[in-house]
């Protein structure tokens, strides 16, 4: 069988469309203050408010421990193998570039983007290499999952997508956990005897740039720093193909990119962008609307002359004609010669990849940990804390997910508007007093019984197609309601389910929402119609995956004994031990989750029957017989905790309990 449609017409891009128009508001009222004594004031609110979104801290008392496990000399230079503990427990690869002579020598972090081979790809070195002719000493290091940093040492990956947003769920970001190690970055310069840390800048591209811009934005110590081919406005980035490390959480709620420029100013601020950009983000029109803005702070500091850009006849990189720019900026800010204009770059020669690496390929230091590893050992220590905590306050506990969720309050039904039915369904759209569009197929109990059964499915309801739920669903003769999610089905944009697997979650993210809250508030909608239509109705929530992660969290905040059955969920969002499968959505990772809790607390907070079929782990691997059995211990601890009640069951499909 194959379900109805309730339109004729897919709602395409009605959500995408929404979030754009939200994002060009907030926009505008982000505007910049015209005046220093305002701007000081908001700069150190704006400061403090970043900090609170990137989810972690920086502690410069925790000690390097800087190791160097070989040299290689070049004409005029060497370059060294270095590691440093960023965090405790926590280190960072890198190599260190250093000019002959005494110094101090000015000092230059080199930042890359989204290269899988990190800091060694060659053109990634190209800056070291160049710098390091030109008297500068030059660190690059690998952001976190890329480079050495990746979960097999040596085999390279993406360290963005599902990896990089797993960080979500232990409360921290990978945008974050870059700037600090990037700060701790300027710690290790500054503790070098042949540095000058009054003469210190940063640059990258790409995702390198956006680094960048964030560590001059929050670290006073970077005198000058240049931007290519990464400066655009937060308004272009809801519904971009972004990466998730250059994601901050809420963002758009409180500040825009030039309000992030502006925290650079007065010290010295290039921006370079390309004509040839094939990222709509990274447009120059884009770029240039942030720049005017951030550029009335640095009049007001009258440091006008601080802050400059750069367009480019070329494709997005960082490339010679690129770096050369980089050396005159560099030469007029940090070494106080030239005018800025661009310096020929000296010719240098490559280090082949395994002469640059800090470690022989599959021999890594067991201080250099991957995101897997450890996503799933903070998971573990959250958990560890979380269990050991017996008494829970349940309503505090409902209230603490709303605000993870970022849901106010649940929204209410304008109109349901109902077309003719087909095989069987009632077709309907219910609509919202703020225009959101819910469609929905419904479905007469058979029986006198008003019982009921709302279900869902990630990408579309077609998904729910031969799932146990549904067939259950189906002979039981139950009253039924099935809904395609906000962003999935007949409301995804395009037919593409790629925007709930990157676009999508990102872009709401930005606007202070979550996915799984948008979700959550369609359950309450499709159960505020039954109950509409049927007042005494019993109702059951349930789905697939993701689906039924939503359908759990609309009955812990519900709170009225609503039971929920899950298939295929996973039965605890702290990581297995792998990398997230490729078929892990980013509708699972929520911003602090493992630090409120765990699925365990979902369920007792239901305060009812809760059935998981074949549970997955975070990653989507099926939970063996060992795996059930711990997990049935931890929840029905967790309920004993919260004191509610209602029974955990964990089912196979085909074998039953």
């Amino acid at each position: 069988m194959n379900f109805p449609k309730v339109w004729r017409e897919p709602l395409n891009d009605y959500i995408p469309s929404t979030l754009r128009m939200e994002a060009a508001r907030f926009f505008r009222i982000h505007q910049l203050p015209d005046n220093l004594e305002k701007w000081m004031v908001e700069r150190k609110k704006l400061r403090d408010r970043i900090w609170n979104s990137l989810g972690v801290s920086f502690d410069n008392s925790i000690p390097l421990d800087y190791h160097e496990t070989g040299t290689v000399d070049m004409d005029g230079y060497k370059v060294k193998k270095i590691y440093f503990q960023s965090r405790k427990d926590f280190y960072v690869t890198g190599n260190l570039y250093v000019p002959e002579g005494k110094g101090p020598f000015p000092a230059v972090l080199c930042l890359h983007g989204h290269w899988q081979r990190g800091r060694l790809t060659e053109r990634v070195q190209a800056r070291g290499h160049s710098l390091a002719k030109n008297g500068y000493v030059c660190l690059a290091v690998d952001v976190f999952g890329a480079g050495e940093r990746s979960t097999t040492h040596g085999e390279y990956e993406n360290h963005g997508s599902m990896l990089g947003a797993s960080l979500m769920n232990i409360g921290e970001t990978l945008m974050g956990i870059q700037v600090v190690d990037n700060m701790r970055g300027i710690d290790l310069l500054c503790s070098l005897d042949f540095v000058d840390k009054s003469r210190i800048g940063a640059t990258g591209a790409s995702g390198g740039g956006n680094q960048t811009m964030w560590l001059a934005a929050m670290d006073d110590r970077v005198k000058a720093a240049m931007l290519v081919v990464s400066v655009g406005t937060f308004e272009s980035y809801v519904m971009g193909g972004n990466c998730i490390c250059e994601l901050l959480p809420d963002g758009l709620t409180y500040t825009e990119e030039s309000g992030v420029l502006a925290l650079v100013a007065p010290r010295a601020l290039k921006i370079c962008n390309c004509l040839g950009d094939d990222n709509p983000t990274f447009f120059p029109s884009e770029m240039l609307r942030s720049y005017a803005e951030a550029r009335n702070i640095f009049q007001a500091y009258e440091a006008d002359g601080n802050l400059a850009y750069q367009i480019f006849n070329l494709p997005h990189g960082f490339w010679p004609e690129i770096r050369e720019a980089m050396l005159g900026w560099f030469d007029l800010h940090l070494k106080g010669v030239g005018h800025g204009s661009p310096k020929r770059e000296i010719p240098f020669e490559y280090l082949p990849e395994d002469k640059a690496m800090v470690f022989e390929k599959g021999k890594r230091d067991e201080k250099v940990i991957s995101i897997a590893r450890y996503c799933h050992e903070k998971g573990e220590l959250l958990k560890r804390a979380f269990l050991e905590n017996k008494n829970i306050d349940a309503p505090k506990s409902r209230n603490d997910l709303m605000k993870m969720l970022r849901i106010t309050a649940w929204q209410k039904i304008k109109k349901p508007h109902m077309y003719s039915p087909e095989d069987g369904w009632e077709r309907i759209a219910l609509e919202t007093e703020c225009g959101r569009m819910v469609p929905i197929l419904f479905r007469k109990p058979s029986s006198e019984d008003d019982d009921f059964l709302i279900l869902a499915a990630p990408d579309s309801k077609e998904k729910l197609l031969g799932s146990s739920i549904f067939k259950e669903a189906m002979d039981s003769g139950k009253g039924l309601l099935i809904l395609d999610l906000w962003g999935t089905g007949e409301t995804c944009c395009n037919d593409k389910q790629e925007q709930m697997y990157r676009d999508l979650p990102r872009a709401i993210l930005w606007l202070g929402r979550t996915f799984m809250g948008e979700w959550c508030m369609d359950f309450s909608l499709a159960a505020a119609y039954v109950r509409m239509t049927y007042p005494e109705a019993h109702i059951t929530v349930g789905g697939t995956r993701g689906a039924g992660l939503a359908a759990l969290f609309f009955s812990a905040i519900e709170g009225k004994s609503v039971p929920a059955v899950l298939e295929k969920c996973p039965a605890s969002l702290v990581f297995h031990g792998k990398a997230p499968s490729e078929y892990s959505a980013m509708v699972d990772y929520l911003p602090g989750f493992l630090v409120w809790g765990d699925v365990s607390l979902a369920a007792a907070l239901t305060g009812a029957d809760v059935s998981f079929i074949d549970p997955l782990y975070s990653d989507l691997e099926p939970v063996d017989n060992e795996g059930i059995l711990k997990l049935k211990s931890e929840f029905d601890s967790v309920r004993r905790f919260c004191g509610t009640s209602g029974t955990i069951r964990f089912m196979n499909a085909k074998q039953g309990v």
